[in-house]
């Protein structure tokens, strides 16, 4: 066994044994921001608050309503064929990392293909404050004020606000994001699956060539293969597992990972921490709106760097037996 193989089992070991990222704390009431700060963000910890909103959009919004209030209003929808907006997907025999076929249509249209169950999936999960500048008309049905004590923990407004629309076919595949995310659902619900960072090499991820969705003139979707300016391939690192059905025969190291699951509730608010990885399931027509919160660069930063680069070397070290 390397010296860096010794390290990361006894990172790996001293976690569990301090039981650090062993569970999904619960509330039942909004904390202060000092109860929050010292408790979870500081902690790296997630937290899901239940029943925690009482906007007047809990119980309101519905597509119908949607419709209505936004006078039928053209919206951006990532479409894909298999549900996974940003996912991996194979064509010819090659692993792609794949984005969605972007496309403008009417509300009261993707509301109707929700409802058809042979059609492609359609998502609204444009991650780009979508909220903030395709939705101000909803803006007053939200309170952001209740979210007070997270902003005054991470002395920041959101730096995004998103919204999502879409049904039970839609799934986020598992991944991590460099932001402190506060996920509040509407309408419906959404089912998390949660690693905490320092389980990073139990994660098996890999590098893989990146496409997008088209589709031909017949209708069929295809993979086409991104380039740069020099007809290069494009490549990203995504996570090569799917925790919903885990191959570990090919992938043996997520064996050691913890998954934590939760399902979040209309009304309820799980904070999400920074480089959390997440994969996330939902109900037919849920409706979310999440809050993104730039992290801080210190250096919790710095180490789970130093451990990417760690985990890097170990998976490039040769096999012994």
């Amino acid at each position: 066994m390397s010296k860096i193989e010794t390290a990361i089992n006894l990172l790996l070991q001293e976690a569990e044994d301090l039981r650090i990222g062993s569970s999904i704390s619960e509330l039942d009431h909004l904390p202060t921001a000092l109860e929050f700060c010292r408790d979870y963000f500081a902690k790296n910890s997630p937290v899901i608050i239940r029943n925690a909103l009482s906007w007047p959009a809990i119980g309101k919004w519905t597509p119908d309503y949607l419709i209505k209030k936004l006078n039928d209003k053209i919206v951006d929808v990532a479409v894909t064929p298999n549900g996974y907006a940003d996912g991996l997907a194979t064509q010819k025999g090659r692993e792609y990392f794949v984005l969605p076929l972007e496309k403008q249509m009417k509300l009261s249209d993707l509301v109707q293909r929700l409802d058809d169950p042979m059609g492609a999936i359609h998502y609204v999960q444009k991650q780009n404050s979508n909220f903030s500048q395709d939705f101000p008309e909803l803006g007053s049905d939200l309170v952001i004020s209740d979210l007070d004590f997270a902003q005054q923990s991470f002395n920041k407004p959101p730096d995004a606000v998103n919204f999502w629309l879409g049904d039970e076919r839609a799934i986020t595949s598992m991944h991590k994001d460099p932001y402190e995310n506060m996920y509040s659902v509407i309408s419906g619900y959404k089912d998390f699956i949660l690693i905490p960072p320092y389980q990073l090499s139990c994660v098996p991820r890999s590098t893989y060539p990146t496409g997008i969705y088209k589709t031909s003139d017949s209708g069929q979707f295809y993979i086409d293969p991104l380039t740069d300016e020099d007809g290069v391939e494009l490549l990203t690192e995504w996570v090569s597992i799917d925790p919903l059905a885990p191959d570990l025969a090919k992938y043996p190291e997520y064996a050691r990972a913890k998954p934590l699951r939760v399902r979040v509730h209309a009304g309820d608010v799980l904070y999400l921490p920074n480089y959390w990885f997440h994969h996330v399931r939902q109900s037919h027509k849920c409706i979310a709106v999440n809050f993104w919160y730039d992290l801080d660069y210190d250096s919790r930063y710095c180490y789970y760097r130093m451990l990417e680069e760690l985990t890097s070397q170990k998976r490039s070290q040769p096999k012994t037996t």
